[in-house]
């Protein structure tokens, strides 16, 4: 895949990420995009877009641990999750 193609690909990917109609994962996906696509090789990125295909009642579900994922994307979930967690963590920490 050519640097431009690749590029049009994750500008892509990160408007899904934003736009997502339901707002919290709007916020979840986002963050994710912004901290993970770049580093992800093309066959993550088709691991993504396939995860972004999902319903968005079904990814809150699993995000936020309420279900379980279906096998093939429990590690993003869980990536997901973590990075969901790890932003949330850090603004609620006591001064």
């Amino acid at each position: 895949m050519t640097d431009e193609l690749r590029e049009h690909r994750l500008k892509r990917l990160t408007m899904r990420s934003m736009r997502r109609g339901i707002k919290e994962m709007d916020i979840i996906l986002s963050r994710y995009a912004e901290q993970r696509l770049t580093g992800f090789d093309d066959a993550m990125l088709d691991r993504y877009e396939a995860l972004l295909s999902e319903n968005d009642q079904d990814l809150y579900q699993w995000v936020s641990g309420q279900k379980p994922p279906p096998d093939p994307l429990q590690g993003m979930v869980s990536d997901i999750s973590k990075v969901a967690y790890q932003r949330s963590s850090e603004r609620v920490r006591p001064a």
